[in-house]
């Protein structure tokens, strides 16, 4: 289950947490504590090379002078018993795979860096924060349906119902121009589609970021292949987002590695029409698949 917002005892726990071990990590003389408020990280790209910078930051991992503060759900107020001047890191945290009980630092995401002065009782302001794709990013595969002509997307042979595109504008594209568009009804009740190409499996983590808008369940899994062999495995279901777009970042690695002897992937998307419905709509934009560089 995904965009769950039962994350409140969760992070209740990660603060009373952050305090003790703060506190016993900065043992000293100093006993009243300084703050950082940081409102919300956002990331700009070059389009042509790294794609749209649409994104989900929801949390920042924090290290002062290289010693963990805490992970914070954003916006964040951080006590920290420190004073004068010292080096902040800031890492942009996501929930991966949609789920708010494995957030983690989004490893493609540059980290910040800062120099703060802090003062016992006063707040030093972040504010809205900047990072950009780190270097060593690989955009393996990218899709934002711009181009009609080369989608590269393909349904497969199983799929009743097509990949279209917004081009008319109702409904309304993501960004830009078009988005992709999946009408589910009685008589074109599945669908199915994959990646034109296969990819080969790195030695590195691998995600899928997408944005979504879906008034039906939507399964993301991989094929993978080898030696005459084909596995596919779902991987999570996306659930219906009344009406609202969604950003995810889905961690693809462990599924990847799950069988010895395969070499190749493709992603893939599955819908069936939900039961009560009599018509569903799904719109899909700005996939990227990343991995990591190996130089």
């Amino acid at each position: 289950m995904i965009y769950r917002k039962q994350f409140g005892y969760f992070c209740a726990l990660c603060l009373l947490l952050i305090t003790v071990s703060s506190c016993e990590k900065y043992a000293g003389d100093q006993t009243i504590p300084a703050y950082l408020s940081i409102d919300s990280i956002y990331i700009t790209t070059n389009f042509n090379s790294e794609g749209t910078a649409s994104q989900r930051i929801t949390d920042a991992w924090v290290y002062v002078d290289d010693d963990f503060l805490g992970a914070f759900e954003l916006p964040a107020l951080l006590p920290v018993l420190k004073s004068g001047k010292h080096q902040v890191k800031i890492y942009p945290g996501i929930k991966k795979n949609g789920i708010a009980t494995t957030r983690t630092v989004y490893e493609f995401y540059n980290p910040v860096l800062r120099e703060v002065i802090f003062a016992q009782d006063s707040t030093t302001r972040a504010g809205v924060i900047k990072t950009t794709y780190g270097s060593k990013a690989l955009f393996v595969w990218k899709e934002d349906f711009e181009d009609a002509v080369n989608v590269s997307l393909d349904t497969t042979s199983g799929s009743i119902a097509d990949l279209r595109d917004t081009l008319t504008g109702s409904p309304a594209p993501f960004e830009g121009e078009r988005s992709g568009l999946v009408i589910l009804d009685e008589k074109h009740d599945y669908f199915e589609c994959q990646t034109r190409s296969e990819y080969p499996i790195p030695y590195a983590p691998v995600y899928l970021e997408m944005n979504f808008n879906s008034t039906n369940a939507i399964v993301v899994g991989v094929f993978s292949y080898g030696n005459a062999i084909l596995y596919q495995t779902p991987i999570i279901t996306l659930n219906p987002t009344k009406g609202q777009w969604k950003k995810i970042y889905i961690d693809l690695t462990t599924t990847l590695n799950a069988y010895q002897g395969m070499t190749h992937y493709r992603v893939y998307l599955r819908a069936m029409k939900d039961s009560g419905l009599t018509q569903s709509t799904i719109l899909l934009d700005n996939f990227k698949i990343l991995s990591r560089q190996s130089k």
